[in-house]
């Protein structure tokens, strides 16, 4: 095919190790130091930009996870980024254990206005690049290696020169050979070396060299060879921390960086879900989670994934994968007969203390909020889609497919009760009754203020008694979750949500579904209604009921099993 030539391309170049490789006979044991990289590399490759709102809750997520360093952005070319920056200082909202990165170019007037930004901040990593590639040297800067070198140092210098300027702040200095996978291997230690000098790090302050994957220009097995070749030709190795930066462009970022690590090196930095530029960055959640199948804590909370969806995709606008390795909605969803077999067998005999062996199963899916149950009866699919169909021709339902999948087993009881065949009345029935539930909980009324942000006041009767909730976020279904929250205290994250309209015209009635996740367990409710406010504010209560009744029956039988 003459327009697919692949002879315009030039594969990756051997890295020159002049001894055995050391990594493939490695293992890992540890979790790396993290560096979420959301609120700037993330943020820089979204369509629409996050609002300081949105930042701000970001933020409060990555702390929540754990991550203990947070690169905040680039505070001397974004004024919501400066903004942003300053809102953590002068409102104290930096813990005491976690440390703000900035990213700023080799550039005085830039650095001299990012340390203006990191004004009074307890402890910070100033992270200075400048790009040392063949390609960037020869056709951007058309400068020869010295010419670069002296980029980097001028900008080691200056970052340190400013950094005096501010005694009271604890300050870390971070290297980055931009596009190092396009460097060569000699001339990348050589740069860094170069900035070393300037900075004179120790083993006890030592520096971070971070090395970028800024394109994914060759195989997992080339990257890691690259971080084996210029940490074993590392002077001063031990005065370094050494960082992989690993984008997604070959499709294997987690991958590059695990091998990366079994390299020698001791962070990484990444993103959760792995949002960033072109096909994006490492996902923090995947190689974290493939520690964690080995037996290796992550040092990371990644046990409400649902929350770290729901807060991802709420303020980037990036949708999740179905498939997105071990958090998708349908990655311990087998649709084979064979595979549900398996599981089922491998579930019965599977003991409480031994470790984890089921087939197709590689970690146990209550570790991320997922149930046997949902597992075994997702992959049966037999009379879900005429139960589907009939309710889309007969009442112009349109169920999502969480809600098919719920529907299905009462359906299917129904059905053995009752002899012949259920009509789709019958099946509305079942849907209407099952998961429309209308009491304690009632809405009564709602406020909707629409300003940056949705502000809700609600009110509700719970049997007798009259609640008036207040809450903000960036949608309805946003706001009611957090002004439930700061009602009940509870934990409540939405996994998924559904609407559209029954019929045409002004007389059309809403119907909304939505799934949560309420302390860590998934409950589905839905709703009709002639304002499609009312319908999604009524579906979410019904889901709240029906948690609340199953949280009481729970307790119940618990009651009557002591009793016994």
């Amino acid at each position: 095919m003459a327009s697919f030539d692949h002879r315009k391309y030039t594969p990756a170049k051997p890295v020159p190790l002049t001894q055995p490789r050391q990594w493939p006979s490695r293992t890992l044991s540890r979790a790396p130091t993290w560096a979420s990289v959301d609120l700037r590399d993330g943020n820089q490759a979204l369509l629409e930009p996050m609002n300081v709102e949105q930042k701000k809750r970001l933020w409060a997520l990555l702390v929540k996870v754990g991550l203990k360093e947070i690169e905040v952005g680039f505070p001397a070319a974004s004024q919501p980024d400066f903004d942003f920056v300053r809102w953590l200082i002068e409102e104290d909202q930096i813990p005491d254990d976690v440390t703000v990165q900035v990213l700023v170019q080799a550039r005085e007037h830039l650095i001299a206005r990012t340390y203006e930004a990191l004004e009074g901040v307890k402890r910070a990593i100033v992270h200075v690049y400048n790009s040392t590639s063949t390609a960037q040297r020869e056709r951007v800067f058309e400068m020869d290696r010295a010419g670069v070198i002296e980029i980097a140092r001028q900008g080691a210098s200056w970052v340190q020169e400013y950094a005096e300027r501010y005694p009271d702040t604890e300050w870390r200095f971070q290297y980055s050979p931009e596009s190092f996978t396009s460097t060569e291997p000699d001339y990348a230690v050589e740069i860094c070396e170069a900035v070393m000098a300037v900075w004179q790090p120790t083993p006890d302050n030592p520096c971070i060299l971070n090395l970028p994957a800024t394109v994914e220009v060759g195989p997992v097995n080339h990257f890691a060879d690259l971080i084996e070749y210029f940490i074993t030709h590392l002077a001063n190795r031990e005065a370094a921390i050494i960082s992989l930066h690993t984008h997604n462009d070959r499709g294997g970022a987690a991958a590059a960086a695990e091998l990366g690590l079994l390299a020698g090196a001791d962070r990484v930095e990444g993103t959760l879900l792995g949002n960033g530029e072109r096909t994006g960055n490492m996902d923090i959640v995947t190689l974290g989670m493939n520690l964690y199948s080995q037996g290796i804590d992550p040092e990371l909370d990644l046990s409400n994934p649902d929350e770290i969806i729901q807060v991802c995709t709420e303020c980037t606008n990036l949708p999740v994968h179905p498939r997105h390795p071990w958090i998708g909605e349908l990655v311990y969803t087998a649709f084979s007969g064979s595979h549900q077999d398996a599981i089922r067998k491998c579930l019965q005999k599977q003991g409480a203390d031994e470790p984890w062996q089921v087939a197709y199963l590689p970690i146990d899916p209550h570790d991320l909020g997922r149930d046997y149950q949902a597992v075994i009866r997702v992959n049966s699919q037999s009379g879900k889609g005429g139960m589907a169909f009939l309710l889309e021709r007969d009442f112009g339902i349109s169920l999502p497919r969480w809600m098919t999948l719920e529907l299905a087993p009462h359906v299917q009881q129904a059905s053995e009760r009752v002899p012949g065949e259920l009509s789709s009345q019958q099946i509305r029935d079942i849907l209407m009754t099952t998961f429309a539930n209308e009491a304690p909980l009632t809405l009564k009324g709602y406020r909707l203020d629409r300003d940056e942000a949705e502000q809700l006041t609600v009110t509700l009767h719970d049997g007798d008694r009259a609640l008036t909730l207040e809450g903000n976020g960036n949608g309805v279904i946003s706001a009611f979750m957090d002004a439930w929250q700061r009602h009940s205290g509870s934990s409540v994250n939405v996994v998924d949500y559904g609407e559209h309209a029954l019929g045409e015209g002004s007389d059309a009635v809403a119907i909304a579904f939505v799934q949560l996740n309420v302390d860590g367990r998934r409950v589905s409710g839905m709703a009709e209604d002639g304002d499609t406010v009312s319908a999604s504010l009524k579906a979410v209560l019904s889901a709240l009921n029906r948690a609340g009744r199953t949280a009481a029956s729970e307790r119940e039988a618990n009651a009557a099993a002591v009793t016994a």
